[in-house]
């Protein structure tokens, strides 16, 4: 019996020695052999890989809507030569003796930086205003590394917009045209734009509101206010929707520090291409005037007028000699409506006659001490704005 157990116990014993060595030293001989588990079970481990070039289904990207956009998106740097003071006493012979011309007026050139859309392939380019206000050199650069000199087609600085345009010489990447009138409160949007230099930059947020007026930034105020981040260089860039449509062009911050704060502006695209269409066509921007001043009707004056509220616009002075005074409008009128729309305020009332055409008969209705009263009057063409 015992030799029997030997016998056994011997190479089972070797056995275990070796298979012990080939673990330890080469377990790659053992790698064919499958696991068990715990029921007796063999799991083997199933790897898919995803075709080369397949889409992975990621919520709440907006990287589509971002790579549509992006190429249209440009940067522009201007450079302007800004003249230095004089020295008080440049003009005295005896100080020019000594001294010569060196206190003189010099000057130097001063840089700055913003963002456009390019919004044709005739190489026609969207940004604001006070981007390339004063600039004597503007260049353009895209994204893919190209950069071209552009020229001003024109300028509206009451609702601080610029119309460049770049030579055409290969297929430039255009932005397609959302409706900035279908938004709403809640809707996703990304600006893009070139902040502080750094380069390309996608961010998104949300529409928080419509219709912005009366912040004192332009003449003609109707933003769209988001969320997204606007920093100084992301002006003249691009507001755009989920499906990467322009709907705005990125105009102002409100901020006390200079960067973003969350609370940004952008110009509507209704508003901005029916500018850049006018500047395309004329080379500037025509609106209607009347020469009156208004003023807010407040919930005072409403009861001291006997007005039911305070919708309408008070006229408070009237240009002598203008449309409106050759028209039988008094100070004192409260315009209600103009071209058979309602006067919601002044603000409102400004737009909807820059939006008549100079030359043509436009029916205004006042009241005047508590009398309804109707007027005919002849448009005339808005002056342009004094240069500061």
């Amino acid at each position: 019996m015992r030799r029997l157990w030997l016998i056994f116990a011997q190479p089972v014993t070797v056995a275990i020695a070796v298979l012990f060595v080939v673990k330890t030293l080469k377990p790659e001989w053992l790698s064919h052999l499958p696991a068990a588990s715990g029921g007796g079970v063999f799991e083997v481990a199933t790897v898919v890989e995803a075709p080369a070039g397949s889409e992975i289904y990621r919520p709440g990207s907006h990287a589509e809507a971002a790579k549509k956009a992006i190429p249209a998106v440009v940067h522009i740097f201007t450079s302007q030569e800004v003249k230095g003071p004089r020295h008080p006493f440049i003009d005295d012979p005896i100080f020019r003796h000594f001294f010569g011309d060196r206190f003189g007026e010099q000057s130097q050139r001063r840089s700055g930086l913003g963002s456009g859309v390019v919004v044709s392939p005739e190489g026609y380019i969207l940004t604001n205003f006070h981007v390339i206000d004063g600039a004597d050199e503007i260049e353009v650069a895209h994204n893919d590394g190209h950069k071209y000199k552009a020229r001003v087609v024109g300028s509206d600085p009451e609702s601080d917009l610029a119309v460049l345009r770049i030579p055409a010489d290969h297929k430039l990447p255009v932005i397609a045209f959302g409706s900035s009138d279908t938004l709403r409160v809640g809707d996703v949007v990304l600006a893009i734009g070139n902040p502080f230099g750094v380069g390309q930059t996608v961010t998104a947020g949300i529409v928080s509101a419509l219709g912005r007026s009366h912040l004192g930034i332009n003449t003609f105020e109707n933003f769209i206010q988001t969320d997204a981040a606007i920093n100084p260089g992301n002006s003249g860039g691009a507001l755009v929707d989920a499906n990467g449509h322009l709907v705005g062009i990125n105009t102002a911050i409100y901020s006390q520090s200079g960067g973003s704060m969350g609370i940004g502006f952008a110009i509507p695209v209704s508003l901005a291409k029916s500018v850049m269409e006018q500047i395309v066509k004329t080379g500037g921007v025509t609106r209607g005037w009347v020469g009156i001043e208004v003023q807010e009707l407040t919930p005072e004056l409403a009861e001291s007028f006997k007005l039911a509220d305070t919708s309408g616009a008070l006229i408070a002075g009237v240009m002598r000699g203008g449309p409106a005074d050759k028209a039988g409008i008094k100070p004192g009128d409260v315009l209600t409506q103009v071209a058979g729309k309602p006067v919601k305020d002044a603000q409102a009332m400004l737009e909807l006659i820059a939006a008549l055409e100079p030359g043509k008969t436009a029916r205004f209705e006042l009241k005047r001490e508590g009398r309804a009263v109707g007027v005919d009057i002849i448009i005339g063409k808005r002056p342009k704005p004094p240069k500061e």
